[in-house]
């Protein structure tokens, strides 16, 4: 069975969410994927995927831009059995991924207006990805957080 590393390891593209978003969303206590040598840092704490944050217990707000592809419904789960926290994920809402972790679990899912320009993991805001974004918020205050963010978009309460 593959470990929580390996599995990121066969997702090696990174892409950082803008910190000028994050902000909008409040404070943070953890990002469990945050890359090695991130040029900034989104959450009090993080995890690398040198330190398996999915292996990890997590507390506080969470803050979570989980490595896309194969995989990401673990991050996904993980992150809804918590209950406090935002994720950020392509807008794929017919997956099974959606269906599993995101319709029924969460409290509010914020579309983002527009493609939201990356940054790479050398600090440079790099182009912009093949697909829409959404905001997952799991707990009342993360869905009041997005509610009142500004960030441009279509917000909707699901619970």
């Amino acid at each position: 069975m593959n470990t929580s590393f390996e599995r990121c390891e066969q997702t090696k593209v990174e892409w950082l969410t803008p910190p000028e978003l994050v902000k909008k969303l409040g404070d943070f206590d953890l990002d469990p994927c945050s890359p090695v040598n991130a040029p900034f840092y989104h959450a009090k704490k993080y995890f690398t995927i040198q330190d398996d944050g999915l292996s990890k217990e997590w507390s506080g707000r969470v803050y979570m831009n989980p490595p896309y592809g194969r995989g990401m419904e673990l991050w996904m789960e993980k992150l809804k059995m918590h209950r406090n926290g935002i994720a950020l994920i392509f807008a794929r809402t017919e997956t099974k991924c959606f269906f599993e972790h995101v319709w029924d679990d969460a409290d509010a899912i914020l579309f983002v207006k527009g493609r939201i320009k990356f940054y790479h993991v050398t600090g440079i805001q790099a182009g912009t990805p093949g697909a829409p974004s959404v905001f997952i918020a799991y707990g009342i205050e993360n869905a009041l957080a997005l509610e009142k963010s500004g960030i441009a978009g279509k917000f909707l309460r699901l619970r």
